[in-house]
């Protein structure tokens, strides 16, 4: 049988066309709940996330404890990237989420950090002299990372010295901007938000020594408004791939097999 060419043309336009709306249909969205330390990589996962699967994560930054009482109040969000292991499982004890979709998707580190080159030393030693103004941590009651800082600072012996130079962030992210407009010279803040490449990008930094402090295990879990959402469940299974893990580490986070 001979086509003619218009006839081929206006054929492979309806099997285009066809196929379009089939991978529309797959396609479907999700919306995120984020721990604030997390914005970058979660940015990047996302694209990736997009470009693999056709669905769409839609993104929301916080702190953990401020999600927490959103979502035990109806936040309208399917899945919860916390900051910490525990945020995650108290939503599941409260019925919030569904217990057995819960996994650790990061181990975070903690840094002493200030944009001006030779502020601070590899080791910390310079908090001991108090030659600064202002020190920012994030609010432990809010943010893990804050209450590491604490935990750091209690293991110094230099909490109570310190306590009058601190300003509180709400959140990792208002800490780290705080150090980075310059309103506090230095600060704890996630390696993560000064990572690039492997590397610190920018000034100085101490390193905490994990045993400073409880570990900073992350946890993801899907909410029981998106049980149903095969975004949702895609974007779970999207956190365990080869392709997420490759983003979170070189975000300077472990990974927890």
């Amino acid at each position: 049988m001979h086509l003619s060419f218009q006839r081929l043309t206006r054929i492979l336009g309806a099997l285009i066309l066809t196929f379009a709306s089939l991978h529309t249909a797959r396609a479907d969205q999700v919306q995120v709940a984020v721990a604030a330390n997390f914005t970058a990589p979660m940015q990047d996962i996302a694209a990736l996330f997009a470009k693999d699967t056709g669905h769409k994560a839609e993104l929301s930054f916080g702190s953990t404890g401020k999600f927490y009482a959103q979502i035990t109040h109806g936040a309208p969000f399917d899945v919860f990237l916390s900051a910490d292991d525990k945020t995650a499982g108290r939503l599941v004890s409260d019925g919030k989420a569904i217990g057995t979709s819960l996994i650790p998707y990061a181990l975070g580190s903690l840094v002493l950090w200030s944009p001006t080159d030779g502020m601070v030393d590899s080791q910390g030693k310079m908090l001991a002299t108090g030659n600064f103004a202002h020190l920012a941590v994030a609010n432990p009651k809010l943010a893990p990372y804050g209450a590491a800082a604490l935990q750091t600072l209690g293991k110094l012996g230099l909490a109570d010295k310190l306590q009058p130079k601190m300003v509180m962030g709400e959140n990792i992210a208002q800490t780290y901007q705080f150090v980075h407009t310059g309103n506090a010279q230095l600060g704890f803040v996630a390696l993560s938000q000064v990572m690039k490449d492997g590397r610190i990008a920018q000034g100085s930094a101490w390193r905490v020594p994990a045993e400073m402090h409880s570990p900073i295990r992350q946890d993801a879990v899907l909410l029981e408004r998106g049980k149903d959402n095969p975004a949702a469940a895609a974007l779970m299974q999207y956190l365990k791939s080869d392709a997420a893990r490759a983003v979170i580490q070189s975000y300077g986070y472990a990974i927890i097999e």
